[in-house]
């Protein structure tokens, strides 16, 4: 079977379905947070409203990620002026995210070049070579946790505030993002008041938690791929580097299926509403190996990637 002509069938936008998912997003989005807000006495309500905007957040977020690929809406104009709109609620600059994450889809799986991926991986031979203040950096680094609520705080709050390449793929786009962030914050405070920023604050944190940890599991499993170029595979690297996480229909609708980033990795133009059912309709032959919660929580012990074994590794004794 040709996996490239599969997939192509699912490669097709559909403005209805596009807009229903953006819109009905924004719409979760902003009414959980007034259910929230206006909730803080109840804390069952506000606990439960406020989950639920986090994983809003997180959708959003991938939903920019959709029209940084332009697979979301119909045309290009569409999905640049949808990601751009999107931008304050993701706290993600829209051009430079969307180039820096094309370099990360060039250079998947490509260990010369591991600079373009969210979360760097050290080889096992490196840590072998590696004094003491590096181990001890890289420890901490790749110790869930700290990366999952530092890294979504540093990401999500100051790293994105000027990411990498900014210079290069538009400083002053990423400037006037910034100050569009300020003024949607100076809103909700003039709405809200302290209160509802903090509640906003701290759920927000949430979705940024859920991402992280989303981030790290779309490549970092035990049986993912590494390789050097002339031998890198770039098709093996796309489906066998990216995984498939298997939490169940709702955890996928929930997160709009950046789960199945297998298929995502292989044709990134199938639009995130369509993914699951381009993965779940592949033929038993070539079905993809998916990722259950159990083993994906084990995932967060491997830390060094192992170039004689092909495996993601622990630390050694």
């Amino acid at each position: 079977m040709d996996l490239r002509r599969y997939t192509r069938h699912y490669a097709i936008q559909d403005n209805r379905l596009a807009v229903l998912s953006y819109f009905g997003t924004f719409a979760v989005y902003f009414l959980t947070l007034y259910l929230a807000i206006s909730s803080a006495e109840n804390w069952y309500v506000l606990v439960l409203a406020g989950v639920v905007f986090a994983f809003a957040s997180v959708r959003l977020y991938v939903l920019q990620h959709d029209t940084g690929h332009h697979s979301l809406f119909e045309t290009r104009l569409q999905n640049e002026l949808a990601g751009h709109l999107l931008s304050p609620f993701t706290f993600a600059p829209f051009e430079v995210m969307k180039q820096n994450h094309n370099l990360h889809h060039a250079n998947i799986g490509n260990l010369d070049h591991r600079e373009t991926g969210e979360i760097h991986t050290m080889t096992l031979q490196e840590w072998q070579e590696a004094g003491f203040w590096q181990r001890l950096y890289y420890r901490l680094y790749r110790n869930p946790a700290i990366f999952v609520p530092l890294g979504a705080a540093f990401t999500y709050f100051v790293r994105y505030r000027w990411p990498k390449n900014s210079v290069r793929f538009g400083a002053l786009g990423v400037i006037l993002h910034n100050i569009a962030i300020l003024c949607m914050l100076w809103a909700l405070y003039h709405v809200a008041g302290g209160q509802g920023l903090l509640i906003w604050l701290g759920f927000s944190f949430l979705g940024g938690m859920i991402g992280v940890f989303l981030v790290y599991l779309q490549h970092n499993f035990e049986d993912t791929y590494w390789d050097r170029r002339p031998d890198l595979q770039p098709a093996e690297a796309a489906l066998q580097g990216s995984s498939c996480l298997d939490f169940g229909w709702f955890f996928d609708f929930a997160v709009a299926n950046i789960t199945l980033h297998d298929i995502h990795h292989f044709n990134a133009r199938i639009p995130s509403y369509r993914l699951r059912q381009c993965h779940y309709n592949l033929p038993a032959e070539i079905a993809l190996r998916r990722i259950k919660f159990g083993e994906a929580l084990g995932a967060l012990s491997l830390k060094l990637w192992d170039e004689d074994k092909k495996r993601l590794v622990p630390f050694p004794e």
